[in-house]
């Protein structure tokens, strides 16, 4: 796919998000967009949304800005009581990830909502209807596993970059905090 052609369809896909979530809110200036699945066929078994390894894709969208990356929306492993965030929008903010580890972390993206709850299932669960899961962080993931208990990962090699991109578009925006719209995938 052209990078035009997939930036008109992720903002598509956003956008049909936004409108379902916030019928009358103007759509952000700046988001990130994680595809759940977005690589399901081209990675791991086929037809399938793996675990445990980056077939998912976030891409930063700003005013002029489109950039990329390879990512993990799901848990590393499937574990009974472990977290999946629901689609839908999602308010996040900087702030650390790994915070009780001595020094207090790293820089990630924390939920910017009351108590850092956020929509999720749960494995193990047949009613798979809403809960609220704490602290579902986008962080850095690992080389040998995704690094996830239902946070939102990105591959190590493509972290830094991840993160000082959306900084830079919040800053651009002038954003506290920004939204991130969950899509299951794959779209087109």
């Amino acid at each position: 796919m052209k990078p035009r052609a997939t930036l008109a369809i992720v903002e598509a896909a956003a956008r049909k998000m936004w409108t379902q979530t916030f019928s009358t809110d103007p759509f952000p200036e700046m988001l990130v967009v994680g595809v759940r699945g977005y690589y399901r066929d081209s990675m791991g078994k086929r037809g399938v949304n793996d675990r445990g390894i980056y077939d998912d894709a976030l891409f930063v969208i700003g005013k002029d800005t489109l950039a990329a990356f390879n990512g993990n929306t799901d848990p590393s492993a499937w574990r009974e009581g472990v977290a999946s965030l629901l689609p839908g929008c999602h308010p996040y903010r900087p702030g650390n990830h790994g915070i009780s580890r001595p020094g207090g972390g790293y820089p990630a993206f924390r939920p910017a909502t009351n108590g850092e709850a956020l929509p999720v299932s749960r494995d193990g669960e047949k009613d798979r209807s809403k809960h609220d899961g704490v602290a579902i962080n986008i962080h850095k993931g690992g080389y040998n596993s995704t690094s996830s208990l239902g946070c939102q990962t990105i591959r190590p090699d493509q972290w830094e970059a991840f993160y000082a991109v959306t900084r830079l578009e919040m800053k651009r925006a002038g954003l506290v905090r920004f939204w991130y719209v969950l899509i299951d995938g794959p779209i087109n």
